[in-house]
């Protein structure tokens, strides 16, 4: 039996010299743990060394994914002559992969895996030319080149991308409020009023960088940025402003601080044109559906897009409201209707009532059109305009109510029940005398039942008349109760 050790610095071909000592052993760890007892056991047989560090990495790379690497094929070929001759391999995906291309059975037990040990161990002793400093520096390269090759050919490494973009497309829009907001409480020791005349952001900052101080205003142009009316406003206001004065260095800090506002809202605006674009190019269905922004924070949360096509349609349309979900489990209220996807259009446009059932379609088709991006074959966005053709019509359905009313034409004629007359038998009774057949017995039977109702009502009569006599005759023995009990007090 020949055994193949592979290293960072090539491979080793070592003869099993004792293999029924081998196959009765018990703990081959324990039992040939020391260098005397493995050179007893094992002969090397030929050390095919790698050229370089990329030769390593290439061969072991084509190892891992499933492919027999040329170096191998011709040293097992030169040394495994004899037809029923075993290899003894460590891994046995390779060993399957040397049986289906050489032919060669090939053993990958827990034995096998203990005598690999032992050999590593004792490396330096059993295999003379190799040194142990050339072989930790080639272990560590070769470890460096693996784990470049699998980044490299990663399929979440697109992903990452988005994932990255969108986390800084939210640190943007926090950081300018931020600043938006410092710089409207500054320039507003100056010019308070211009806050309210010019609600937008952008074109404050435009504004305070065109006018300067207030007293400027009255003839600078604004008309690039805003209209006719609120440039009238601004003017007059500067001129009754209650703001205080300022310095010339404080309004060049509050310009400069203005600017880098503007640069940032430019750099917003390019980010999420990347977005919109590698979005498409990945996630074709899905930004169609739900936008381009929703769909790249949804891959965000799930952590790539293999990942959130492996959710199902209900975490989908949860997803981004994990503690709100938690929250209401844990005190029993009702669980929210959705999470990220409230903000795609479809759910926007819809009423409130019918927002959870918008959403909760609108994650079945999203989870549908993830799983056709990811695992696809080809990328077109048929099935995104599909789906989302049919959202649309259903959300004009359920916003006029449900009914869908017919046309003249399209009205069915109503269909007319036809009922039929139809006597009814007369069972057959065991006793006839139990049941009158006269019109004389059946008066009489009436007659009966009304006399003894006449009855009930004058015994009811006479008990209340008798309750009532003796009523006063009961008040009249407490009083008299009560007076004995108060002469006999009294005397004592």
């Amino acid at each position: 039996m020949l055994l193949l050790f592979e290293t960072a610095s090539g491979y080793a071909v070592f003869k099993v010299l004792k293999e029924k000592k081998l196959n009765k052993c018990e703990n081959i760890f324990e039992e040939f743990n020391n260098e005397e007892k493995l050179n007893k056991l094992l002969s090397l047989q030929h050390f095919e060394k790698f050229k370089d560090i990329d030769e390593a990495v290439k061969i072991t790379s084509n190892s891992l994914s499933g492919k027999l690497p040329k170096k191998l094929k011709k040293l097992l070929s030169e040394h495994v002559q004899e037809e029923n001759e075993q290899l003894a391999v460590a891994d046995s995906k390779l060993a399957t992969i040397i049986k289906d291309k050489l032919d060669i059975s090939c053993i990958a037990n827990t034995p096998i895996q203990q005598l690999m040990s032992c050999i590593r161990q004792q490396a330096n002793s059993l295999i003379p030319n190799l040194d142990e400093l050339d072989n930790d520096a080639m272990q560590l390269a070769l470890a460096h080149g693996l784990s470049r090759f699998k980044l490299k050919f990663s399929s979440d490494k697109i992903d990452m991308m988005i994932i990255h973009a969108v986390s800084l497309l939210d640190d943007l829009d926090k950081e300018l409020n931020n600043y938006i907001m410092r710089c409207k409480e500054w320039y507003g020791w100056h010019f308070p009023e211009l806050a309210k005349i010019v609600p937008d952001n952008e074109q404050y900052i435009k504004t305070i960088l065109a006018i300067g101080v207030k007293e400027n205003a009255g003839e600078t142009d604004l008309s690039e940025f805003l209209d006719d009316k609120k440039e009238k406003q601004v003017k007059e206001m500067a001129e009754l402003s209650m703001g205080t004065e300022i310095t010339e260095e404080d309004m060049l800090n509050i310009v400069q601080l203005c600017k880098n506002v503007l640069d940032l809202y430019e750099y917003r605006t390019q980010l999420f044109e990347y977005i919109k674009n590698r979005m498409m190019a990945i996630a074709p269905n899905l930004a169609i559906l739900v936008g381009e922004l929703v769909g790249a924070r949804l891959i965000s949360k799930a952590g790539s897009l293999i990942n959130l096509a492996k959710h199902p349609a209900s975490t989908v349309q949860i997803l981004g409201a994990e503690k709100a979900l938690f929250g209401a489990l844990k005190t029993k209220h009702s669980t929210p209707k959705y999470g990220l996807i409230y903000h795609a259009q479809l759910v926007g446009l819809s009423n409130q009532k019918i927002k959870g059932k918008m959403s909760r379609a609108l994650a079945a088709k999203a989870a549908l059109s993830c799983r056709v991006d990811a695992l696809g074959e080809t990328s077109s966005n048929e099935l995104g305009l599909d789906h989302k053709a049919r959202l649309e019509a259903k959300l004009k359905f359920l916003e006029e109510g449900g009914l869908r009313k017919l046309s003249k034409q399209e009205k069915k004629p109503q269909m007319t029940k036809s009922y039929e007359h139809k006597q009814k038998k007369a069972t057959n009774f065991k006793v006839e005398s139990d049941f009158p057949q006269t019109k004389r017995e059946h008066d009489q039977i009436e007659n009966d039942d009304d006399n003894d109702e006449t009855l009930k009502k004058e015994e009811r009569a006479t008990n209340e008349e008798q309750e009532e006599e003796l009523a006063p005759k009961v008040k009249k023995n407490k009083k008299n109760k009560k007076v004995k009990k108060e002469k006999q007090e009294t005397d004592e």
